[in-house]
């Protein structure tokens, strides 16, 4: 598995419409066959803050991934709703093994 967490903050005043844009793309993201799990996570703290937590099958899935329609869609609609921009960590799984 490809791992990826994607750290996001949106300006406060676009939060409810950051929330629904991710949404639609998590849903479509998690029908694309290179995608084994698509979490969308809130700061609890901070809720201005977001964690997308993307497992990939394989290391050439994101790249397929992001030339899904609905991820473009998403990307142009949350474009002005970031602070700042996005930041990324890839992870490569220990636990549980890949055949889950």
């Amino acid at each position: 598995m490809y791992i990826v967490h994607v750290f996001v903050h949106v300006k406060p005043d676009a939060v409810d419409d950051f929330k629904k844009a991710t949404l639609v793309n998590a849903k479509a993201s998690v029908l694309e066959p290179g995608i084994a799990r698509f979490d969308v996570l809130q700061d609890s703290s901070n809720p201005n803050r977001f964690v997308l937590v993307e497992v990939y099958r394989t290391e050439d899935d994101p790249a397929r991934h992001k030339e899904t329609d609905h991820y473009k869609r998403w990307n142009k609609a949350v474009a002005d709703m970031m602070a700042e921009p996005r930041t990324k960590q890839v992870y490569q799984n220990i636990y549980p093994d890949d055949m889950r």
